[in-house]
């Protein structure tokens, strides 16, 4: 009998401390949790948390920002010229963000970080991209995948919008939040996993 009750306590006991270190390995940012770890379909490595942060427009907290790489990188033109598999997820935490910004924002972060030659070439793709999305509202999530050889997948709200065709797309999408000109230099840190000074 006593012997059971041991052996109860420490299945018990282990199962308390699994329960915990899966809980330390979530992120939490917002009140929005960001596993450690994912899988993603189409990709056959498990993709690791890069880094996650806030965007931020003025005082407002638009969307928790987040990049998922197959490890972890610290050098923005590293990830920029890499041909692996990556995700970036954008969980939106303002009340409505209309579409006609989202495309606008979309537009200036192209503008600002790819070459007027590579934005041309980009453009219709670009114009695909933008056609996707609808007005997003708090806690709409839209999920952005490469898929080497294939593209970057679109998810917005867990529907499948499509593939964008081109590696081209995806560096310059990732360009957005990681090149010269990001977003913001917090959030793009944040996602490098780079802390602040």
């Amino acid at each position: 009998m006593k012997t059971s009750a041991r052996l109860y306590q420490a299945i018990l006991g282990f199962s308390l401390l699994f329960m915990l270190n899966a809980n330390l390995s979530a992120l939490e940012i917002a009140d929005v949790k960001l596993d450690d770890q994912i899988s993603v379909d189409g990709i056959d490595k498990a993709l690791v948390l890069n880094g996650a942060g806030i965007r931020y427009k003025f005082f407002f907290k638009i969307y928790v920002g987040a990049l998922y790489l197959p490890e972890k990188q610290k050098s923005a033109n590293k990830i920029l010229k890499s041909d692996k598999a990556n995700r970036i997820v954008m969980h939106f935490l303002y009340d409505e963000v209309e579409k006609k910004k989202l495309v606008n924002a979309w537009l200036e972060g192209f503008e600002d970080n790819v070459e007027s030659s590579v934005f041309s070439a980009l453009k219709d793709r670009l114009e695909k991209f933008n056609g996707m999305f609808s007005d997003l509202h708090s806690g709409d999530v839209v999920l952005l995948d490469y898929l080497p050889q294939k593209g970057t997948r679109v998810i917005i709200k867990g529907e499948n919008k499509g593939v964008i065709e081109g590696d081209d797309f995806n560096r310059a999408l990732l360009s957005v939040w990681l090149g010269e000109e990001p977003v913001t230099e917090e959030l793009k840190d944040a996602m490098l996993g780079v802390e602040e000074d």
